[in-house]
Formats: C-alpha cells, structure tokens, sequence
C-alpha cells in the first residue's frame, strides 16, 4: 500500500467545501465597490487630500474585517460538518474490515458497500453480492441499476439495496469522486426571499450610485470645477451603496447557526435557517423521521400453514439474506433462523416495496395452495407442520398491496391487513411460488412472479420519536402546513401521525392512486391531502414538484437513500444525523441528535433574522433614499452638501453599528409572505422625504449669505471667502441634523414604547434606544470638542446651532409620526387598503 501511495495511486480528497481562506480575504476586501473606494481614495492622497481618503477607507476595511472574521467563523463551522457528513469507507486488508477516510483508498482495495453508501471511487464488483445503485448523478436517469460481479460501478453514485464488494480500479483524479462528493452540496444555492430582497436593494442603489457618479461628472467639466472636489463627491456617492447590508446578514445568519448548533441542528447552508421561518408546507417522511427507526416483532398470522411452520420458514428466509434492513433485523431479533442457499435474490427496494429470495433445495412439507379452514379451527389455522429442512420455490417479502396482484387467483388475506393498519401497524405479506425461477429478466431488471401463495401476515411496530406530539402541534399553531409521505400503507401510516398529534381528518392517498393522476390533478391532491402512503422515491420528487406549483415553499425531511431526490427538490432539505451518507450529503439542516423537535426553535431563529434584517433594511433604505434626494438637491442649488469624512461618519453611525445591533437583538416575529420591500418602502419613503426638506431647508438658510454675495457685483475672491466661512458651518449643522434624525430611526425600527411605534407595537426591547442614546451622546463629544470636529471635517457646534439641530429633529418626529400613523403615502399612491 505504501509502495502504491509513493506512485501516486491514491484517491486525493475533494477540496473543502465553500470558499478558500484566501478567496474570503480576497473576495471581501477587494469587492467591485470596495476596489471603487480604493481608487477614489488613491486619487484624493495623490491631489492632496490624505485625509479626505483616510477615515473613508478605515471604515470600508472594518466593515471587510468584519465580513472576513464572520465568514471565516462560518467557514470552519461548515468544515466541521464536513468532517461529520463526509462518507468513509470500508477496505478489506490483511482480511480484516476497516473503516478509513476516503483520501486513504488505493489502486487494487477491496470496499464494502451497504444500503445507503457511497461509492467513493470506481471499479469493478467481486463476490456473490448483488446490489442496487443510485447513479442518477452520473446518468441523470433516476432508475435503481443492479449491479453483480463483474458489473462496474462508479464514484458518485450510491447503493441503494442490498451490498457487495468491489475492487478500486479508478482513484484520485481519474475518478468521479472529487468532483462528487464536493458537489452535492454545491448543487443547492437557493437564495431566499430575503436574500433576494437583499440583492436587489444594493443593486438598485448602486444604479443610483452610478447615475449620480455620472451627473456630477458631466457636471463638473461643464462648470469646470476642480477635479480633487470631482472625486470628493464621487467617494461620497459611491458611499451610498449598503455594503453594511452584507456584513449584517452574514452576522444574522451565523449568529443563528451558533444557537441552533446548540439545540441540536449542524447547518450546511448559511441561509438555511431564515429560509425555515419561510416554510408553509413540512414535508415529513414517516420512518426515521417520525419514528425512530427501531422496529419490533409485533405478530404473525399464518394463511394456510401453521403458525410455527410459518415462523420457521420466515426465520430461514431473513436469515438466508445477504443484505438486510430495520424490518429484517426485528424478524431476525425475534424469530432466528437457519440460513439457506439461495440461487438467486433481489433486495428490497423502495420502489418496489417487496424483496425476494429463490431456493433450489429440497424441501418437505412444502405448503400447497390455499385451504379452506380447518374443521374445528374458528381462525382458519390448518394444524402445525413440521419445519422445513430445507427451502424450494421462490419466497418473497413485502407490501401486501404491490403483492396481491400476483396472488394466485382466489388468495384472500383474512381481512388482516385493515384492522392491522387501523391500529398503526406495519403490514408485511409473506407469500412463495413452489417452482424456482430466476428474477433476473436478462436486460438487468427484475422480473415480477405471479402465482404467488400467501403464507402469513406479519406485524411490525414503529416506536414514535420522543417529542414528536410537541413538535408537530407547534407546527400546526405556526400555520405550517404538515404532509406525511411514507412508502408504507397510508392507512398505518395515518393512525401513527394521529398519535403523534397530525389532524385526525386529514385525507390520505396512495402511490397507485397518484399514478393515474394528471399534472393538474396531481398538484391539487397534494394540496389538498396530508398523508400519503406507498409512495415511491420519485413520486416524493413529484410531489415536492406540485407543491411548489403551487406556489408553496417547501420543506423535506428524510433519512434515507429514497429521500435524496425530493431532498434536492425542495426549497429545504433536512437530514437526520444516523441516516445515509447521501441524504446528509444533500441536505441543508442534520438533525445531530436524529430529532426534529429542534425544529420549531429553528423556525423561531428564522424569524428572529428575518426581523432584524428588515430592520436593518428600513435603516438602510431611509438612509440611501435621503442622501441620494439630498445630494440631488443642493447639487441643484449651485453646492455639494457633504465631504468624504462627513459622509464616513454619518454612515458608521446611522447605519454600520446599528446595523450589526439591530440584526443580533432581534425578536422573532411570523415571516410575511410577500410585499415585503413595498412594506419597508412605506416605512423609508416618508421618513426620507422628511429628512430631506428638512435638511435642504437648512442648508440653503446657512448658505443664504454665499447666495446673496452670488448675486451682488463682488469678484471671485470674495465669494470664496464668504463659502469659505459659511459652507463648513452649513455641512455640519445638516451633516449632525442627518445623524440625529438617522440615531432617531432606531427608536423607530424598533420602538421601545408606543410614542415611537409608528405602525407596529412596541417592541419592548430597550437596547437598541439606549444604543441610539449612546451615538448621541458620541456625536454630541464630536460636536463640541475641537479636535474631534476636525478629525471628521465638522466645526465645533455653537449653543445656536444645536437648538437649530434639535428643532430641526423634533420637526422631522412629528412629521414622521404622523405620515405613518395616517397612511399618507398609502393614500396618495391610492394603496391603502383602509381608505
């Protein structure tokens, strides 16, 4: 093995999922806008004006810390889970089974794969086993492919039944490995609405920011203006764009991750917890989901044979398997048997919902057709025979509705099976054809056996997940609504969702059913109805398919190799830590203690980010939207009303730290579907509106004696000495009135008593008021104290001026206030609802 590792035949692992730590430095610090700052700064220190350039790139390169220090955190999360949900293999060496890392492997071993693995590395099955594969990555075709020595078999996909050995024969970069199992997860990037409101803000702001870079270009070679006040203006406009949006998600979003991971839920997808407050519709596999996957024995009930013949001959048949599962292994548990030679078998598949074994031996007592009941026995029971030897004829195993079409005619099954099912137990039937026959059709599927003989019913019980009650009444208070889709029989599937709390008048449907539905039919149906049952890994896709015709945000739960398809499908995948290596390796959410109580404190986590996000973008919105009328304005009235270091500190303290705030301390509150930017728009518009009356009101007043000199017969130098003294004191008195009204805002977004609730109830959460209060009193230091001023570019605030800023301010509240509480903007677009 070394001698093969030294030639460099070895599977190389796949490269960590996400971005490298070198693409995060880069990629925030050398964003488009940021690479904007840089050069705009570069030119202020090369005309003079160091530090005009200064305290502008000092906040751009806090805001990129942040960001790098944030996704870095997330980053190593991820990797961690990485770690959990990569596949292992199992090597045969020195005839010993081991289990190694993937990155171990070399030319020429000898792996194990079960249901539910991944095949990590390409080759060639060895040995009697014979298993079912999942290669619909590679192939896109969802059929299962069977696979028996000699057959290929390729790095990607996954077994999905039964097992084999197989020899690597294609390792490293020759294989599909390292593009796989990096990308299954890197398939699912699906932004969420509030991302998607997101990207379009900055967007749209960023085309106002460029019309604006452009106008005042035009401007300035038109007037002739110096070019180091061109690029002053334009570090102020391009400072208009909410970077702080991005770094306030990233923050939102791995603070959430932190408190789920606590509680029980590994995210793999930074947005996957706000994308679980949008949820309306849960879909819930039964089986390891609901239940916990640990089955019992509950009864058998013979058809036609004894019962102790009929235990024995069961207890052969799921000894005599190569491959098992939960429901062969509490058969096994309770009923041991011997294991025979089988010629042929098929493993159990969840399309088909049956497994089957043939036998070539010798056997006596062999059971005859179906009798009519014995004299004397009111149940039917014929007598005990003798246990078989040995096993002849073809034996299967699964759902008694895919079977009874192969019954042999005249077969009955007692009834059994519906009061079994009432009851919330698992129905197996188990039936046999004298003759022995290959399964093997010849084109690599299975052929179905019709003449079938049932010998017995059996019983299995599903043990209810611990929570689950609470869990799924909490999703019905959240108004999510539930499905249960199961590939058992839907009415044992419904009686164990009732006991678990699901509606007890919900309608359930069958696989067979759907498949004589139509597009149209089907998408109503799967609105309509909450439990389905017999239904096979590609109607779950299609299911999760309607759904979102529907318009329905979708959410899957799973465990299995069956579950990965409608996993992938919906809005959200979530997977339970114990189940397959596939399932976790698609999902958005693991489950880590295999419990989905977690759930609804994830839904509450969502919806305490998507809170503090529409905070922060009514914070943002307001800000953008008043500058940019602002800047406009004055622009108009023949001036520029901000400096670069002015506008630094407006944006740090109206929008970076209460940005970063308000997305940590927010409160959960129900997602709102639709109309979300037209609600923030509502907020933003009148408050900006106000802002910029105000504030253009002001300046033109401080200015009016730059105008008046304008207009009089005085020479070039007089008026530059006139705005020489009078527009530094304009800036400021605006630039500290914009601070406040921004400080002011805060209250607003989350107001701490009814005085400040425009629209909304108060919050009752102080912090943010007192972080308002706090900024205030920082810019009132910065007013005051000289050097202070004159790190930002501001005059020291005369006692007049601050009685100006304050009046000016409670104006603004007023008017706020009551363009809120009246709806007026509603009213004049005519959208208001109440009017």
């Amino acid at each position: 093995m070394a001698a093969r590792k030294a030639r460099g035949e070895v599977n190389v692992p796949p490269p960590s999922p996400g971005r490298s730590y070198r693409q995060i430095i880069l990629g925030n610090i050398f964003s488009f806008i940021n690479n904007v700052f840089y050069a705009l700064c570069v030119l202020l220190v090369l005309l003079g004006r160091p530090f005009d350039a200064i305290l502008p790139l000092v906040v751009v390169l806090a805001n990129a810390g942040v960001s790098v220090f944030q996704e870095v955190r997330a980053k190593r999360k991820l990797d961690q889970i990485a770690l959990l949900t990569r596949p292992t293999a199992k090597v045969v060496r020195e005839g010993r089974e081991q289990t190694v890392d993937p990155g171990e492997i070399v030319l020429g071993d000898v792996l194990m794969v079960g249901s539910g693995d991944q095949i990590v590395v390409d080759g060639t099955v060895v040995g009697d086993g014979t298993m079912e594969v999942d290669e619909s990555q590679l192939t896109g075709e969802s059929d299962l492919v069977r696979k028996r020595a000699g057959d290929g078999v390729f790095s990607g996909s996954f077994c999905v039944t039964g097992g084999a050995r197989f020899e690597a024969q294609q390792v490293g970069a020759d294989s599909f490995a390292n593009q796989v199992t990096a990308g299954a997860r890197a398939e699912r990037r699906v932004l969420t609405p509030l991302q998607r409101e997101i990207n379009g803000m900055i967007r749209l702001t960023l085309l106002v920011a460029a019309f604006l870079m452009v106008v005042l270009t035009v401007s300035a070679v038109a007037w002739r203006d110096p070019f180091v006040e061109l690029v002053q203006r334009l570090v102020v406009v391009i400072g208009l764009v909410p970077q702080g949006l991005l770094l306030a998600i990233v923050v939102a979003y791995a603070l959430g991750a932190m408190r789920v991971a606590g509680q029980g839920a590994l995210v793999q997808q930074t947005n996957a917890i706000e994308s679980l407050s949008n949820v309306d519709t849960f879909c819930l596999d039964k089986t390891g989901t609901l239940t916990t996957n640990r089955l019992k024995l509950a009864d058998v009930r013979p058809l036609g044979i004894g019962r102790d013949d009929l235990r024995s001959r069961l207890g052969d048949f799921v000894a005599s398997a190569t491959t098992g599962n939960k429901t062969s292994e509490a058969i096994a548990e309770a009923l041991p048997g011997e294991r025979q030679p089988a010629i042929d078998e098929v493993p159990f598949s969840s399309a088909r919902k049956w497994s089957a074994l043939v036998f070539d031996g010798n056997e006596d007592g062999a059971p005859g057709p179906p009798t009519a009941p014995h004299a004397g026995d009111a149940e039917g029971r014929t007598p005990d025979l003798p246990a078989t030897r040995s096993l002849r004829g073809v034996y299967v195993l699964g759902a008694p509705e895919m079977l009874r079409p192969h019954l042999l005619q005249g077969a009955h099954l007692n009834g059994q099976v519906d009061e079994w099912a009432a009851e919330g137990t698992r129905v197996l039937l188990f039936a046999y054809r004298p003759e022995p026959v290959s399964m093997n059709d010849g084109d690599n599927a299975v052929r179905d056996i019709d003449g079938l003989i049932p010998l017995g019913l059996v019983g299995i019980t599903d043990e209810l997940r611990p929570q689950a009650y609470e869990t799924l009444t909490a999703f019905a208070e959240a108004g999510v609504d539930l499905k249960i889709i199961s590939g058992d029989n839907p009415e044992t599937v419904k009686a164990l969702a009732v006991q678990a709390g699901f509606d007890p008048e919900a309608k359930l449907i069958s696989g067979p059913e759907l498949d004589r539905l139509d597009d149209g039919q089907l998408d109503a149906v799967a609105v309509e109805h909450g439990v389905f049952g017999r239904i096979t890994p590609e109607q779950k896709e299609g299911l999760v398919e309607a759904l979102h015709a529907q318009g329905r945000y979708v959410a899957m739960t799973g465990d299995g190799v069956n579950d990965v398809l409608s996993l992938k499908k919906a809005d959200l995948g979530i997977a339970m830590q114990s189940g397959s290596q596939a399932t976790r390796g698609v999902a958005d959410i693991v489950l880590t203690n295999d419990s989905f109580a977690v759930l609804p404190h994830a839904i509450t986590e969502g919806q305490r980010i998507i809170a503090g996000m529409q905070s922060v973008l009514k914070l943002f919105l307001t800000r953008t939207f008043f500058l940019a009328l602002l800047i406009i304005a004055v622009v108009m009235v023949g001036t520029f009303p901000f400096s670069p270091r002015q506008s630094a500190l407006l944006s740090f303290l109206t929008a970076g730290i209460p940005a970063v705030a308000l997305a940590a301390w927010a409160r959960p509150a129900r997602a709102q579907r639709g109309g979300a930017l037209g609600r923030i728009a509502s907020f933003a518009v009148p408050a900006s509106l106000a802002v910029t009356l105000i504030g253009l009101l002001l300046f033109v007043v401080y200015c009016v004696p730059v105008f008046q000199v304008a207009r009089g017969s005085v020479t070039v130098g007089e008026i530059n000495a006139t705005l020489k003294d009078t527009l530094p004191r304009a800036q400021t008195v605006v630039v500290s009135f914009l601070t406040v009204c921004g400080l002011l805002l805060v209250m607003f977004v989350e107001p701490p008593s009814r005085f400040w609730a425009g629209r909304d109830e108060p919050s009752g959460d102080r912090r943010p008021a007192w972080l308002a209060i706090v900024l205030l009193l920082g810019l009132l230091a910065i007013a005051i104290v000289p050097p202070l001023s004159g790190i930002f570019d501001l005059r020291p605030v005369k006692p007049l001026d601050a009685l100006v800023i304050a009046a000016a301010a409670a104006v603004w509240v007023f008017l706020v206030r009551l363009a809120w509480r009246r709806r007026l903007l509603e009213r004049f677009l005519g959208t208001d609802p109440e009017s």
